[in-house]
């Protein structure tokens, strides 16, 4: 997949601006930085949006920065000159979809039905933009026509918000999610710069679904664990679920036939997208320890741990299912 598809993906959230006054571009994109989302398209339904690419390169060069709504080849062509490293469209023009190969800028236009996604796999396209999500049936919908199309990620955007975008992001055909609510055209003319920042942060944290799955409590020996984990069971009515190396007491006590990591024990903390989450909390300074890693049959990490412990406990992130 093209390296900017990629960094796309592992953001999660891509933000659609529209701007008014490209004086506004610089403070945006380092509002929008300060909320943990590097990334913007700034749609070309204002005559400023090449200007205020260009500006955003310029100043804050480590955001990644595309264009939307994208309708000619002739503003493909602005937009690359301003600085534009992705392309999206509302729909599939198959012109402006040639002209970005042709330039070597990776395009997601809009497809939102099975005969549009046809012609985005025989373009070579990688990715695509599903719009308007909510109204074309949403999540359901894209699960339904995607099976044919395991080569295509989709990038849902209308009708995205803090409420439903952990269900996309956690269904593993969906590249990014783009929305507005984050940074709104009148919040930006405002200058509500703080605002933005703020709503940036909660959707980050929306999209990456944190929550506690289990416990895990190390013992010395099979034997402690199964006396331990039936006690959980009787006192409190608790399922008691034996496995190779633990024992579930529920849903959320796994007792451990082994000391594993963790002094006490492990916490494991679940989320919509491990890529994401690593990404988020690296940037935090979590070191993460890579030989406990593990993976489905098709190859998607499911499990990894942190390299620090809390109060003695080690931290797993684990795959939401």
């Amino acid at each position: 997949m093209h390296t900017v598809l990629e960094a796309l993906g592992t953001i999660g959230i891509v933000p659609v601006i529209t701007i008014n006054d490209e004086a506004k571009a610089e403070a945006l994109a380092e509002a929008l930085m300060a909320g943990g989302i590097p990334c913007a398209e700034v749609t070309f339904r204002t005559a400023q949006a090449e200007a205020a690419i260009r500006r955003i390169r310029a100043a804050v060069p480590d955001i990644l920065v595309g264009a939307g709504t994208i309708l000619s080849v002739a503003q493909v062509d602005k937009a690359i000159s301003a600085g534009a490293q992705f392309i999206v469209s509302p729909g599939f023009n198959p012109q402006v979809v040639s002209h970005c190969i042709e330039r070597g800028i990776p395009i997601t236009p809009g497809c939102t039905t099975p005969s549009d996604m046809e012609r985005a796999v025989e373009f070579g396209l990688e990715a695509v933009k599903f719009f308007p999500a909510e109204a074309s049936g949403g999540l359901d919908y894209i699960k339904a026509v995607a099976a044919p199309f395991p080569m295509l990620k989709f990038m849902p955007t209308g009708g995205i918000h803090g409420g439903n975008i952990a269900r996309y992001l956690a269904y593993d055909q969906i590249l990014a999610c783009g929305g507005s609510w984050m940074a709104t055209a009148d919040m930006i003319n405002r200058g509500d710069f703080k605002g933005i920042t703020g709503l940036c942060k909660e959707a980050l944290q929306h999209a990456l679904g944190f929550s506690v799955i289990h416990w895990g409590i190390n013992t010395g020996d099979p034997g402690e664990a199964s006396q331990a984990a039936q006690r959980f069971s009787t006192l409190f009515g608790f399922s008691y679920k034996e496995g190779t190396g633990s024992i579930f007491a529920g849903e959320a006590l796994e007792v451990m036939k082994f000391r594993g990591f963790g002094t006490h024990g492990h916490i494991a903390i679940g989320t919509p997208s491990l890529p994401r989450a690593i990404r988020y909390l690296e940037q935090q300074g979590v070191r993460f320890n890579h030989d406990s890693i593990k993976r489905d049959p098709k190859g998607n990490m499911t499990l990894i741990y942190f390299q620090e412990e809390i109060a003695g406990f080690a931290l797993h992130l684990v795959q939401k299912k």
